[in-house]
């Protein structure tokens, strides 16, 4: 029996999020900014267990590539977008799995026996959401997955590659693997920044990985750690920093780099170093406050939307209108979650 393949090959952390609203004690409680996203410290690991015995818990299928890779496969034709990551061999994993399957996402999870699986606690307060990530199993990701019988097959036939900031923090080398063959040839590889504390803390492992790197997607927040982080003279100005992210050294000359900045309900900024003076400015469509459930998963609906319509083979202006609607979509449901039945936006 022929492997299947697919189109868009997704890599991240697998996590369960734990989402509780009105969550300003907690904030207080374990020392939490309101629109963030850290990895837990000791002083954070509590929180699990405290939002499960004292809060009403909404529990959604997370991970960032993950909603990536969902919201892509939501755009396009079955069978299009695989997504691997590390997981235990429990009922969190399960509870993935399904939300994958509604959604056509397929998965090649490696699985950890005895683990747990990855958990995200997601505490909201009005229309920001504040994320403590426990990576669990997640972080045990094995490189030599990468090269296994059940998922080398499906690295070579893919088109477009995708991973998280957040996968930095411990497969760096496995980033490395696969953003190298897909720049000697001359596929496509897109990172999303994820949060402002990859660029602070993991800037060597993100200088690693830029190189290979045609597609580059974040939000105002991060762009501005970036330029902190790198010592750019206006970290504010994110289009100055889009454009030197844009004209940064690559590996594959031949392709341009596509720096996307999101800026929430304010235009989108897009660069591409083939005319990096030619800044584009999407316009987003405003969502009237009443209509807006909460903000988690909103740029991964957007990465998601973006590059569903990249592997549909839309231009770069269509690509960022689909992101947008899918990110509209998402902030209108609970979590990142996508409308049913489905909704074309292509």
């Amino acid at each position: 029996m022929a492997t299947p393949t697919y189109k868009l090959f997704c890599i991240g952390n697998p996590l369960l999020d734990l989402q509780v609203r009105n969550g300003e004690e907690l904030l207080k409680k374990y020392d939490l900014k309101a629109n963030d996203a850290i990895l837990a410290a000791e002083k954070h690991m509590p929180i699990y267990d405290d939002l499960v015995k004292n809060y009403q818990v909404t529990y959604v299928a997370g991970g960032a590539s993950q909603n990536a890779a969902r919201g892509a496969a939501y755009v396009l034709p079955l069978d299009s977008v695989v997504y691997t990551g590390c997981v235990g061999d429990d009922e969190l994993a399960d509870q993935l799995r399904a939300a994958n399957k509604r959604e056509g996402l397929h998965e090649r999870y490696l699985v950890k026996k005895g683990e747990k699986t990855g958990a995200c606690a997601v505490v909201l307060t009005g229309h920001h959401r504040s994320l403590v990530t426990t990576l669990r199993a997640a972080e045990m990701f094995e490189r030599s997955h990468l090269s296994s019988p059940e998922v080398a097959p499906l690295v070579d036939a893919a088109k477009v590659f995708y991973v998280e900031g957040f996968f930095l923090t411990h497969g760096t080398e496995s980033i490395l693997e696969i953003s190298k063959k897909a720049s000697a040839a001359s596929k496509v590889f897109a990172l999303n920044l994820s949060a402002t504390f990859i660029a602070q803390s993991f800037n060597a492992q993100l200088q690693r990985v830029l190189p290979y790197c045609d597609i580059i997607i974040g939000n105002e927040t991060e762009a501005e750690a970036y330029a902190s982080a790198t010592g750019l003279p206006e970290p504010q100005n994110l289009v100055a920093t889009a454009k030197t992210i844009s004209r940064l050294p690559k590996a594959n000359p031949k392709q341009p780099r596509i720096v996307v900045i999101t800026r929430g309900p304010e235009p989108t900024v897009l660069v591409s170093s083939a005319d990096s003076d030619n800044v584009k400015v999407y316009e987003v469509i405003p969502i009237p406050d009443s209509q807006i459930v909460d903000t988690n998963g909103a740029g991964d609906a957007f990465a998601g939307g973006f590059l569903g319509a990249l592997v549909a083979g839309k231009n770069l202006d269509d690509c960022v209108e689909v992101g947008h609607k899918m990110g509209a979509m998402c902030v209108q449901l609970v979590g990142p979650q996508f409308k049913w039945p489905k909704v074309q936006v292509l």
